[in-house]
């Protein structure tokens, strides 16, 4: 399932940047921020913590309310090292892709059947 682990580790990525730049932001923004819902984060944050990646520490928000703040422990910065190096890979490939596909369709005429029998014929 290699499409299912771009999708994880596109979100693992995105979560472990977004906790490392802002960890006391609630389960609810977070959500908000990623684009999933509460349920799935919170999947996702405790899939973490199981993991060994962050750490949730207690902490009085700014309505003197008991919150979290999650932590990037050790492990979790190499994680999002590792993840970030594969992201960026993935992402240059696709856009080498793409680059590939944008120059076929300005020159189509560089692709183009040789036989001017199969012009205008219609095969679909």
């Amino acid at each position: 399932m290699k499409v299912r682990r771009h999708l994880s580790d596109d979100l693992r990525y995105r979560l472990l940047k977004h906790l490392s730049e802002q960890p006391q932001a609630s389960q609810r923004q977070l959500s908000e921020i990623l684009g999933v819902s509460v349920g799935s984060l919170n999947y996702c944050v405790n899939a973490l913590i199981a993991r060994g990646w962050v750490k949730a520490t207690n902490f009085r928000n700014s309505r003197n309310k008991l919150a979290y703040a999650y932590l990037l422990t050790p492990s979790g910065i190499e994680a999002k090292t590792r993840i970030a190096v594969r992201f960026l890979q993935r992402k240059l490939e696709e856009h080498e892709a793409l680059a590939q596909e944008i120059a076929q369709l300005r020159h189509p005429w560089t692709n183009a059947p040789t036989n001017p029998g199969t012009v205008g014929s219609a095969s679909c």
